[in-house]
Order: structure tokens, then C-alpha cells, then sequence
């Protein structure tokens, strides 16, 4: 079987097949709510849990076999959950939403989920899409130790904004020759013909905003796990700049 017919056989069976199933049986708005799951499941891999946390920094640490890595040291919650959503209930998907940085700071209605559920107020919420939901309840407390030391995680965050940048930063552009009176150094140079075809096509590297976007890595891997100091220690950089916010989780 070739990977297309795979590809086919996958999509029928996901996506096609539950989508006449649930036709058949009368029910309205199963069809689009199981397709986005099945699709949202489909880009992102296996559904797993994770932490909100915040970057401290970099160093340098010797593993066990005595090698020198760069490592990047992260405080990682307690993070309470402050709302579990089951696929039996209205919202027809399993996750669990969580807080992180203790802040009276916030919005009314903000204020009034915590006020809700019993928990201090939080900055910040992220929703992870999870299989099982009966391992969480709201007020529950999710830490460090739910990861391993060794286990290869994502790290999502926000890289830094350089603001405008040219073709030479943004892009990686060679530039032009830097002797013999060249005065091309760094600019991008043309951008496309004159007459044909009479406009710049889309897509074309050019100067602009740079940095300030979202980030994922994956395949990092977790050297030190301190539980009472909520503290991750993982190997290599993570996006974003020290103080900034990020977003770890499970990997398959």
C-alpha cells in the first residue's frame, strides 16, 4: 500500500466514514465538532498535556556522561486547573485549561472565572487538548514532576522582536561584494521585471517586521527537574527572551 492510498484509507476512516455515521444517526452538530477534532488531533500529533511556564535564562551544565550542554531554565507552574472540558458534555472535546502567574491584575470577567471555581486569581489561561479527562478536576495542581528527566518535550513561545530589519538579517542575504567600490552591500536589489510580468510576485523576501511570532521546538529534551522550586532545566535554547512566556508539552 502506497502512502497515498494510506493517506486516502485514513482520511475515509477518520474523517469521511464518522462523518456519514453520524448523519445516519440524527445528530446535527456531531459531524463538524468530530471533523475539527479529527483534524486538530491530525496537525498536532497525539493530544497531550503540559505546562505554562516562564524563561529565567541560559547556562551551562555537565550531564552524567560528562558532557558540557547549554541548558535553559524554566519555572514551570504549579499550575491549577481551573476548567475540564469532556467530548460528553456541551463542548463536545476532552481538555483542560490551566492557570499560571498569581495577578490580581486582571479583568472582571477574567477575575470572575477564579471567583467561580474557588482559586486565587491568575494572569494567565492556556486550554491543552487532552484524551482523558478523568485523571483532572478543577482545582487540582499540575507541576514539574508530570514530566520525566530524559523525556523529549515542545517548547512553544514567542521569539524576539527585532522590529523592521533588511534582507540581510531578515533573510540571510549575502549582500554584494565588499571591495572594489561596490555599493550593493546590503540592499536586496530588484525585485522582479519591468514590463512582464508588471508586478512583484507574493512571497518575495524582502525588508519588514522581523521576530515577534510564534515559536514551537520540538524533540527538546528535559535534563533537570526540580519539583519544589517548580523548575525545569532542558537541554539547548527555547524561543523568546528571558522573562518571556512559555508553553511546554508531552511528546510522543
Amino acid at each position: 500500500m502506497t502512502s497515498k492510498s494510506r493517506f486516502e484509507k485514513h482520511t475515509f476512516d477518520r474523517v469521511v466514514l464518522p462523518f456519514v455515521v453520524t448523519i445516519e444517526t440524527g445528530v446535527r452538530d456531531g459531524p463538524l465538532i468530530r471533523i475539527k477534532a479529527v483534524f486538530h488531533e491530525a496537525r498536532t500529533g497525539r493530544i497531550m498535556i503540559g505546562l505554562i511556564g516562564k524563561k529565567i535564562g541560559m547556562t551551562q551544565i555537565y550531564k552524567d556522561d560528562g558532557v558540557l550542554c547549554p541548558s535553559t531554565i524554566i519555572e514551570v507552574g504549579p499550575c491549577p486547573v481551573v476548567q475540564v472540558k469532556s467530548g460528553d458534555g456541551k463542548d463536545r472535546y476532552n481538555a483542560v485549561k490551566i492557570g499560571f502567574w498569581s495577578s490580581d491584575k486582571i479583568s472582571k470577567p477574567e477575575k470572575g472565572i477564579w471567583v467561580k471555581v474557588g482559586l486565587p486569581s491568575m494572569k494567565l489561561m492556556h486550554e491543552f487538548r487532552v484524551d482523558n479527562v478523568e485523571n483532572y478536576s478543577v482545582g487540582s495542581v499540575l507541576k514539574a514532576d508530570i514530566f520525566e528527566v530524559g523525556e523529549k518535550i515542545m517548547v512553544t513561545g514567542t521569539t524576539k522582536g527585532r522590529g523592521f530589519s533588511g534582507v540581510t538579517k531578515r533573510h540571510g542575504f549575502k549582500g554584494g561584494d565588499a571591495s572594489h567600490g561596490c555599493r550593493a552591500k546590503r540592499i536586496p536589489g530588484s525585485i522582479g521585471g519591468s514590463s512582464n510580468p508588471s508586478r512583484v510576485f507574493k512571497g518575495k523576501k524582502m525588508p519588514g517586521h522581523y521576530g515577534a511570532e510564534k515559536n514551537t521546538v520540538k524533540g527538546i529534551e528535559v535534563i533537570m527537574i526540580d519539583p519544589e522550586k517548580n523548575v525545569i532545566i532542558v537541554k539547548g535554547s527555547v524561543p523568546g527572551s528571558r522573562k518571556g512566556i512559555v508553553y511546554l508539552t508531552k511528546q510522543v
